[in-house]
């Protein structure tokens, strides 16, 4: 964008991941392309969003000065959640929030979770819950998006091979596509008045457990996947075994724990609402993670 023609700047942080392209991209479908700007960590590869007009920055949420710069002229800033977790991730979130805020921009959105909450099971939901408080400090809007739906398949295992997708006990999931959750964000951005503090639930219409998956991939393999509950011991260390360091093991216990107490089990209309349409069923995110 240039900033002298007057433009109202919206920016993105991680414009070129999972969740941020996808974002973009559907922004770009309802703003023009000098309204947006993207901040990433490596500019390169955002080549094709420079080509359309879009303005790209280097911002990296641990230097705060390129946030500065990438954040310059924007009236609205949306942060995307990192990876990571724990106060780093918090500590990320939280820079961006106050760089956001120093370089003028009049709201600050976060991609948060329909689960935050101080005493989550699940460590992320801590980590959203944190910065949301942080947000709470001006003007915001928490997307609460429901749980990712591109989580699934790595849940799968060798499910397809053995006929048996093994997991700990779990409970019911708002299995929510990204493709989804970025139109919706677009439409948010695009539309300045609509929320103010946490949205409602950003979720799919239902929620499923891993039984009622096994069964959507018996449907799609053509032949019987049965659920195998075993001990969250017995699953953790399964994944060290392979590789998956201990703490990280113990950290995925957390949404199984999270999923037990009933954390992502809620599944409201507001985001086929804000879509105009239905949301993409997992079985539909299955499907293309399976090539079926």
């Amino acid at each position: 964008m240039n900033i002298e023609k007057g433009y109202a700047m919206i920016v993105i942080t991680g414009g070129t991941g999972q969740l941020g392209s996808r974002i973009v991209g559907r922004l770009l479908e309802r703003v023009p392309a000098a309204e947006i700007g993207v901040s990433v960590r490596d500019p390169s590869r955002a080549a094709e969003l420079s080509a359309r007009g879009v303005r790209v920055r280097r911002g990296d949420f641990a230097d705060s000065s390129s946030l500065a710069e990438a954040f310059e002229g924007a009236a609205q800033v949306l942060v995307v959640s990192t990876d990571s977790a724990g106060e780093e991730a918090v500590a990320h979130h939280v820079a961006a929030i106050e760089a956001a805020r120093a370089a003028g921009a009049k709201r600050v959105l976060y991609t948060s979770h329909q689960a935050a909450a101080a005493d989550s099971r699940f460590a992320p939901m801590v980590d959203h819950a944190a910065t949301e408080r942080r947000l709470a400090d001006g003007p915001f809007t928490a997307l609460r998006n429901g749980f990712y739906a591109s989580t699934v398949p790595l849940l799968l295992g060798a499910a397809l091979e053995t006929g048996e997708l093994t997991a700990p006990a779990d409970g019911p999931v708002s299995w929510t596509a990204h493709a989804d959750l970025a139109e919706a964000a677009a439409i948010i951005l695009a539309d300045e008045g609509r929320f103010d503090g946490p949205t409602p639930p950003l979720t799919a219409p239902v929620a499923l457990d891993l039984a009622e998956i096994a069964a959507v991939l018996t449907e799609l393999a053509g032949r019987p996947v049965r659920r195998v509950v075993v001990s969250d011991d017995a699953w953790a260390a399964g994944l060290v075994e392979h590789g998956v360091p201990a703490a990280r093991a113990e950290l995925l216990l957390g949404m199984f724990r999270a999923a037990r107490r009933g954390e992502f089990a809620v599944a409201g209309p507001e985001l086929e609402h804000l879509l105009g349409r239905p949301a993409t069923p997992v079985r539909e995110v299955l499907a293309g993670a399976l090539g079926r």
